[in-house]
């Protein structure tokens, strides 16, 4: 597994920009135009246009059934997998649209990881098997090959040193916190270039969480990042960036630091501030 360090310093957000988030950036990994979601009847995400720059934590932040899951779900294609679920709109990859006619869901999901809000490791299997599932899936079956990948993503995912002893243990048996690096490590084995996570730390203890939240700054140089959390100190302490979602609608998006301190749309500024959500 090869890692490749980002070292180009990110240039801030200018506000307009800010106002205006569908203009492209320079540095865009994923990118959604007019992007509209429903489940049957019900329109959860109107039109959103929100760029996610690479190599970068991006926080998704708003009141419950904003649409902020229904987003990174969209975002690798899951949301499709929902009976009567449909979606209008692109979501630009690298420039290309991942709902185009022709491209193959599953290659998007390989390069679009996710993990979810509940630690969900593949109970009958190892912890070893847990991580070396999707390169297995993949075709890999080089011992060496899986190996040195099983080691390296326990490493990336803070894991490695209190499990490498019990490789053979279930991945069921390990605590809620360890169980999500698990899901993390899996993830992180396929080498995908964007990581989702789903309030990854909402089931979690503070210690638990403040490694999952030290694993996202660290990996963030590698991969682009997009976390859904409904803590707002934890978006401030981990993303570059923040989106804020009302009603299925953006209502802004900036610097994380920018937003927090000095948000640009009234909504904004109440949410933050807890006069509503």
């Amino acid at each position: 597994m090869t890692l490749h360090l980002q070292t180009e310093e990110k240039q801030p957000l200018s506000r307009e920009e800010i106002l205006h988030p569908h203009r492209t950036l320079e540095n865009s990994k994923v990118r959604t135009e007019d992007f509209d979601a429903w489940y049957g009847n019900n329109q959860v995400l109107k039109k959103l246009n929100i760029e996610v720059r690479e190599h970068s934590v991006t926080a998704i932040i708003g009141p419950s059934g904003c649409g902020k899951s229904t987003l990174i779900r969209c975002l690798n294609r899951m949301h499709e997998l929902v009976s009567r679920a449909r979606t209008s709109g692109r979501v630009m990859l690298d420039g290309s649209d991942i709902y185009a006619k022709g491209v193959d869901p599953v290659t998007i999901r390989r390069r679009v990881g996710m993990v979810f809000q509940k630690p969900n490791p593949f109970p009958t299997m190892s912890v070893y098997d847990n991580v070396a599932a999707g390169l297995r899936l993949n075709g890999e079956r080089n011992h060496s090959v899986l190996d040195r990948a099983v080691q390296q993503s326990l490493e990336l995912a803070f894991l490695w040193d209190e499990v490498k002893g019990d490789l053979d243990k279930s991945g069921a048996s390990l605590s809620g916190g360890q169980q999500q690096r698990l899901c993390i490590a899996r993830a992180l084995a396929v080498e995908p270039e964007v990581i989702l996570m789903d309030e990854p730390c909402s089931a979690l203890d503070p210690i638990a969480t403040a490694k999952i939240e030290e694993l996202i700054a660290s990996i963030k140089g590698n991969y682009t990042v997009v976390i859904v959390t409904h803590n707002m100190q934890q978006a401030a302490r981990v993303s570059d960036f923040t989106a804020f979602l009302y009603l299925g609608q953006l209502i802004e998006y900036g610097e994380t630091t920018s937003l927090f301190e000095n948000p640009v749309e009234e909504l904004t500024e109440r949410y933050l501030t807890g006069k509503f959500g």
